[in-house]
């Protein structure tokens, strides 16, 4: 039985793309005789001599460019975007932002990879697209990242950009979204990317502090371990210690160890695996490595003035552990200001 769509006069579903058109003189300039042939076959250069179309941007060292603008009511339904580039950075050095309603500050600001699931694999000696990871909110799917995450806005605009020192020569994006849809009374989504490379002794890693209204629905964590002791002072040690959560004055959730929080045990026993809500996309006992994610779409954690996310390092927060994080949420706007992202935390 097909879902009931909403009764709005204009709603509608449309989509955004990196296809634009450009001017082809410029591009005949620096284009190889074989390419034009190929542009030409494809469609790209047709009609007037001046007209030429593209389906990607290329990103120049420290570009901004904006991938998507709307200044009427409506809901992101679905992004995807795909990325060729040379830097073996780009993981970290590509940047999303996501600004609603004509807020100064982003709800949204991650590297792009760890906002897809995959901070992890920025510190792979070949870091690609070729790997996977199939969560149902968002992820990696053989090349393509993509989100279905619903986005609301009375307006919106979101960025990407480079902050290597490369030149990333191809990115694509398809957005979907509604127009004609009443936003007022939902909440904003949020993700927010943060580091810690050396977690500070005795104190728990903070994956999200935020006020306002809404509920918090996910984190994907990357941890690498720094001390060189054994188990469980070093090694996967970091594991020891209760996740926990909390919200308007009252601990609601306290896992019984930080892969149990992920729905794993034993450190997680059973190695990687990938569900549709949680999933181990990366475990190291060598390299002391972990890369998970959780997302509570079928429980949401609600508050109505404040939350904090926390999890520890260790029983007593003492093993030495390199931290990083993006935490996902909705609340209502605006927000107040939280974590930035630092270009110095990027490695």
């Amino acid at each position: 039985m097909l879902l009931e769509l909403p009764k709005f006069k204009d709603f509608r579903m449309r989509y955004a793309s990196s296809t634009h058109k450009v001017d082809a003189g410029k591009l005949l300039e620096t284009a190889p005789s074989w390419l034009v042939e190929h542009l030409r076959r494809k469609g790209v250069l047709k009609g007037e001599p001046g007209e030429a179309w593209l389906d990607y941007y290329t990103l120049e060292p420290g570009q901004r460019l904006e991938v998507f603008r709307a200044d009427e009511p409506g809901v992101i339904a679905s992004l995807w975007m795909t990325i060729n580039a040379h830097d073996r950075r780009f993981l970290r050095n590509v940047v999303i932002r996501a600004y609603w309603d004509g807020e100064s500050e982003p709800s949204v600001e991650s590297p792009i990879g760890d906002f897809f699931l995959q901070g992890h694999r920025a510190f792979a000696p070949r870091p690609s697209l070729a790997a996977s990871a199939f969560s149902l909110p968002l992820g990696l799917s053989s090349g393509g990242f993509y989100c279905f995450l619903p986005m609301p806005f009375e307006r919106a605009r979101i960025e990407v950009e480079n902050l290597g020192a490369e030149e990333v020569p191809n990115l694509y994006y398809i957005i979907g979204y509604y127009t004609g849809v009443d936003v007022s009374g939902m909440g904003r989504f949020h993700a927010v990317w943060r580091r810690e490379k050396r977690v500070k002794p005795g104190e728990p890693y903070t994956i999200l502090r935020a006020r306002g209204r809404g509920h918090y629905i996910g984190v994907y964590l990357y941890v690498r371990g720094l001390s060189l002791k054994s188990p469980i002072a070093g090694g996967l040690g970091f594991l020891e210690g209760n996740t926990r959560i909390e919200a308007d004055g009252e601990v609601v959730y306290q896992a019984t160890g930080t892969e149990d929080y992920f729905l794993s045990g034993w450190y997680f026993a059973g190695g990687p695996f990938a569900a549709p809500f949680h999933g181990l996309l990366h475990k190291s006992e060598e390299g002391g490595e972990i890369a998970a994610y959780r997302f509570h779409i079928p429980d949401p954690v609600p508050f109505r003035e404040w939350i904090a996310v926390t999890t520890p390092h260790g029983e007593w927060n003492d093993v030495e552990a390199d931290y990083s994080s993006v935490a996902y949420w909705y609340q209502s706007e605006p927000h107040t200001s939280f974590y930035r992202l630092r270009e110095d935390d990027l490695y």
